[in-house]
């Protein structure tokens, strides 16, 4: 998801800062409901097979509700991940966090700043580089916003570069 906001007062100095983060659909609350569903349903059609006599299967039944509680938990955990994108007339500094909580800062001259989308097929890829060193920015968006996000960055430097001159 990405979350621009834009520009801040002059105070602060910064032309653009964005805040980007994956994409999650459901919920904390929503994610409790289908879990309860999905138990519900396997509570039903194990009690079902302990009728028959197949009880043996409870154990598969309960082993699949416990690999998509996993799934879901996980997902959930690279939802931790963002991106922190601050430009200002000096620098543009991109801060890293990844789903463990680690953080990696890339810092760049906005002036010698090269900012690339590469195109291949549906998907795109956005590079910054400058002096030999290149980062990739939002892997975790949509390739359109991947294309809306390169298209300020853009517009930002372009707009900072016509008034360094």
């Amino acid at each position: 998801m990405l979350s621009v906001k834009g520009s801040v007062s002059s105070t602060e100095n910064l032309l653009f800062n964005a805040v980007l983060r994956p994409n999650r659909n459901l919920s904390k609350k929503g994610f409790k409901v289908l879990m309860g569903f999905i138990f519900s349903i396997i509570f039903i059609c194990s009690l079902g097979f302990f009728l028959a006599g197949a009880w043996p299967v409870l154990g598969f039944l309960g082993l699949d509700v416990a690999l998509v509680y996993f799934a879901f938990r996980f997902s959930y955990r690279s939802g931790g991940q963002y991106e922190l994108v601050q430009m200002t007339e000096d620098e543009m500094l991109v801060t890293t966090v990844n789903p463990w909580g680690q953080k990696r800062s890339f810092s760049f001259q906005p002036y010698w700043l090269q900012i690339s989308l590469k195109e291949q097929d549906d998907e795109n890829s956005l590079i910054l580089s400058s002096h030999g060193r290149s980062i990739s920015l939002g892997r975790f968006l949509a390739p359109i916003e991947r294309k809306e996000l390169a298209d300020k960055l853009v517009s930002v430097l372009n707009r900072l570069k016509q008034n360094q001159v």
